[in-house]
């Protein structure tokens, strides 16, 4: 008998969400980077003798947004290579896969929320190296499902809202661009999300493969979403810096971001019946589970 679920990346915000979904009644096998890379094929396949899952869910990416202008190599290897590794061992394994994939694979000039046959044109290498990654799923694992997100965040690792909590308590003053629209997505929801599909894709019944797009339920700038997550944290005790906003030109980010990402959730909703929570709802938990303390300063293990 299959033991469950097998998540690669477990390291990053959504795989470590993920583990807290184990239980006695719904086996996850959570694998980090350092136990399997995804890029290996022989410790992908290794894995999958080992758990035999139901499904896998592919949670491992190269994220650095800015940081893979430099290291291409790398964010391809990871997200090209790596998602075509894994997709090729499920093949000969004959189990489906969910994988996660991103707003950034659009180039922001719609003026509506994207759905899932739009054109995609990323315009950085991040965005290149997922739609890279997309396609080789495509062409290799018909039994898959392509979940793009988009601006996640959670208590642990390297996200929006911590990071603005961070430098809050280093200055009396933020600049947040206010010219990229798009759809913070707290990574427990999406982990909520995943294991819908999951529960789904792993039954023999189920047939409606393909792309899909799960996202939080607001569209909003950065610098609203900065607005939104010191309005919250207010109640903790944190005290709001100075919020300024600025131009994507003036902050002169490595990578080029769309300027509106917005995602139509509609299909995913529509197959799987599940839906973000209002994100000021989000953002609550998340800075609960961050454990502000009421002084206004985060606590040293931040």
């Amino acid at each position: 008998m299959k033991r469950g679920l097998l998540v690669f990346g477990g390291g990053g915000q959504v795989g470590r969400t993920l583990s807290e979904f184990s239980s006695d009644t719904r086996i996850i096998t959570v694998l980090s980077r350092a136990e399997v890379d995804i890029c290996d094929a022989s410790m992908v396949a290794g894995a999958i003798r080992k758990f035999d899952p139901a499904a896998v869910i592919n949670a491992a990416g190269y994220t650095a947004v800015d940081k893979a202008e430099i290291e291409q190599d790398q964010a391809f290897r990871v997200n090209r290579d790596g998602a075509r590794v894994v997709a090729k061992a499920l093949a000969e394994t004959n189990i489906p896969l969910v994988h996660l994939s991103t707003d950034y694979v659009f180039d922001g000039r719609h003026a509506r929320p994207y759905v899932e046959a739009d054109q995609v044109a990323p315009l950085n290498v991040y965005g290149e190296s997922k739609l890279e990654g997309e396609l080789a799923i495509r062409q290799t694992l018909s039994r898959h499902i392509i979940m793009r997100t988009a601006w996640v965040y959670s208590p642990f690792g390297k996200n929006f809202v911590r990071t603005m909590l961070q430098l809050n308590s280093k200055h009396g003053a933020i600049q947040v661009v206010d010219d990229q629209i798009g759809s913070p997505t707290f990574a427990k929801d999406l982990a909520a999300a995943i294991m819908a599909v999951a529960t789904r894709a792993k039954g023999n019944a189920f047939d409606q493969w393909g792309t899909y797009h799960f996202t939080g339920d607001t569209g909003i700038s950065w610098y609203d979403f900065a607005k939104v997550i010191f309005e919250e944290a207010a109640s903790f005790g944190v005290r709001p810096p100075t919020l300024r906003a600025t131009s994507s030109s003036e902050f002169a980010a490595a990578a080029m971001r769309p300027r509106y990402s917005v995602l139509d959730t509609k299909k995913f909703a529509c197959v799987f019946d599940v839906l973000a929570r209002p994100l000021r709802e989000s953002v609550v938990e998340c800075l609960e589970a961050i454990s502000i303390q009421g002084t206004g300063q985060l606590p040293p293990s931040i």
